[in-house]
């Protein structure tokens, strides 16, 4: 019905068209604008060591600490990825867990991160943040929060959460205190699907949710100040094995003590030390 008005105009409506079309203006309209030049760094990327990876860990938190590779995982009866969600103390050389804790079905697990020998947990849609002592990956407490939970990282004093939204959000790993939330824009639009969380020398490193792309974001500001690409590495494990097609890349891990940097995706066959340049 639209396109019959369009075509059956009156006539007055087209000569007033022409009218104005061949008018006595002669400004030319105005070239439309050329887009900004990004102002975010590409980080270059480059691979040091390969390490084995379980194909049966939907990877949603990875974290180093005190030399020691943990890792989280996501899956339960509403969202089922294999195996149920489980928290893991892994061997790097092997990929094998040395000790493990199974969440219960009813919970999606989500990002990890460790701050004082405590373990912070989150999961997906319960909104409960699980709490670990260590060595023993005993829980000993839960804390709600009013958002999904995704990735979670620690500047050694508050933990940061993101949500999948372009928002970062600022806890007090005491009581679970909401401080402050940040939104992450870059080059002045908001950035969403914001995943998993590390954070390194003074900068928030998020994986974004099915893109090959590591962001780099100043958490004072939310301003993304660089970008790695790691299409290369996935782009390899789709080439070896199509189903890697939809495994996508979800973990970062930092040494602190050899400043040495993890990554690896959901259900890869490999974890990889890499190097990110200036």
């Amino acid at each position: 019905m639209i396109k019959k008005i369009l075509y059956t105009a009156p006539a007055f409506v087209l000569i007033a068209l022409l009218a104005a079309c061949n008018g006595n203006d002669k400004t030319p309209s105005a070239p439309p604008e050329s887009p900004a030049a990004s102002t975010v760094k590409n980080i270059s990327l480059s691979v040091i060591n390969t390490y084995p990876h379980d194909t049966g860990s939907f990877t949603q938190g990875l974290v180093i600490y005190k030399g020691q590779l943990y890792e989280g995982t996501g899956g339960s009866d509403y969202a089922p990825e294999g195996r149920p969600s489980e928290l893991m103390r892994m061997n790097l050389q092997t990929g094998k867990a040395e000790q493990h804790i199974t969440l219960d079905k009813k919970y999606f697990g989500e990002g990890i991160t460790i701050l004082h020998d405590t373990v912070y947990q989150l999961t997906w849609k319960e909104k409960v943040v699980f709490v670990y002592t260590l060595p023993d990956m005993k829980k000993v407490k839960e804390f709600p929060i009013n958002t999904e939970g995704w990735g979670i990282t620690t500047d050694g004093k508050e933990l940061i959460i993101s949500d999948g939204t372009s928002n970062l959000y600022f806890y007090d790993p005491s009581d679970f205190r909401l401080l402050r939330t940040q939104s992450v824009t870059m080059d002045g639009n908001f950035m969403d699907s914001l995943n998993e969380l590390e954070y390194i020398d003074g900068f928030v490193y998020a994986n974004r949710w099915n893109y090959p792309v590591i962001f780099k974001i100043d958490p004072a500001s939310g301003i993304i100040a660089g970008q790695v690409d790691v299409s290369g590495i996935w782009d390899r494990l789709k080439k070896r094995d199509p189903r890697n097609a939809e495994n996508v890349p979800n973990g970062i891990a930092y040494d602190q003590d050899t400043k040495k940097i993890y990554i690896t995706g959901k259900n890869w066959p490999e974890l990889y030390e890499v190097q990110f340049g200036n």
